[in-house]
């Protein structure tokens, strides 16, 4: 999502009208028992702290695009997780997407 451009901001209405589909996605995923705990929207602040003590005081954006927030589902596999994120209504938007992820244990 790009988060620094004010042209690339939703308005009011379409925000509304974002978290009304958001929000039935997500309670369905609830429903089902599959939503874990955890998850989040994040702030638009941010920094990212490189080697040698550099600090770049904005989240961590590639190519104008930055994460938006994330959710926990308990997901069989990827391919299931995939199925689920596919009804995303994040989908619904311009240069948006979903990115899915198994989590690890460290070292693994």
């Amino acid at each position: 999502m790009d988060i620094k451009s004010a042209e690339a901001q939703p308005s009011k209405e379409q925000m509304e009208i974002y978290m009304k589909q958001w929000m039935v996605w997500i309670n369905d995923i609830a429903e089902r028992g599959m939503l874990a705990d955890g998850g989040n929207h994040f702030s638009k602040d941010g920094r990212v702290l490189k080697p040698n003590d550099r600090v770049i005081h904005q989240p961590y954006i590639a190519d104008d695009v930055s994460v938006a927030g994330y959710i926990i589902i308990l997901a069989e596999n990827l391919d299931e997780a995939t199925k689920i994120a596919r009804k995303c209504p994040i989908l619904n938007g311009q240069n948006t997407s979903v990115e899915i992820r198994e989590t690890a244990k460290p070292g693994e």
